[in-house]
């Protein structure tokens, strides 16, 4: 008979399964790009990796999305400008995306920014949360094939990264409706097709019938 998976071990395979492990091997690019988020430290790892030098600018995508509308009073962009300059970022070496809701609407909306700035970007560090390294990857690859992408995120573990109003329970829900998101995203053309696991797809059913299932896509 199987021993049934637990929840922590559900969790910590999804965890690990959501990053990429490209951290690290980055290479210098044309640009530094953080994708919306309600988590500021994403900011922080952007600041970290241009005091490196691994890219002249930062571009800080975000309006509202579904986890800042109505708790955000500025779009996320600028909170994450603010927290940028904040960790030692100069203002100019920023952009501004702040219309997107969506990873879709990042990738489209900050290209528009670039084209309007006249900035040719052959190459880019994605930032993110360490959960949506992977989504955040394959929607890029999907929606701007032309661009080399490295995909990194704030540098924390689970439970380090579990703190104050971003509670275990809101994180598992969110990872759990992005593994969804993997391999029903492809079939809508947003993403790239990407391999899951077997143990991967039995951690998600275990913490889908322990009930997180609130971000799940219908």
């Amino acid at each position: 008979m199987a021993i049934e998976m637990s929840i922590e071990r559900a969790r910590a395979l999804v965890w690990e399964y959501h990053q990429l492990g490209q951290e690290g091997a980055l290479r210098q690019a044309d640009l530094i790009w953080v994708l919306g988020s309600h988590d500021l430290r994403v900011a922080d790892r952007a600041a970290e990796l241009w005091k490196d030098g691994l890219a002249r600018e930062i571009l800080m995508s975000g309006g509202l999305g579904n986890l800042t509308a109505g708790f955000f009073e500025k779009p996320e962009a600028e909170l994450l400008a603010e927290r940028a300059v904040a960790r030692g970022v100069p203002r100019e070496a920023l952009l501004i995306e702040n219309r997107s809701t969506n990873t879709g609407e990042n990738v489209r909306f900050s290209r528009q920014v670039l084209e309007g700035e006249g900035r040719v970007v052959r190459s880019v560090i994605a930032i993110q949360k360490p959960y949506m390294e992977r989504r955040t990857f394959a929607t890029i690859r999907a929606q701007w094939p032309e661009v080399a992408v490295q995909v990194t995120s704030p540098r924390l573990g689970f439970s380090d990264y579990c703190t104050g109003e971003i509670t275990v329970d809101e994180v598992t829900h969110v990872m759990v409706g992005d593994l969804q998101r993997i391999w029903e995203y492809p079939k809508r053309g947003f993403m790239i097709e990407q391999e899951v696991p077997e143990r991967v797809r039995r951690a998600f059913d275990r913490l889908v019938e322990a009930g997180y299932d609130r971000h799940l896509v219908k």
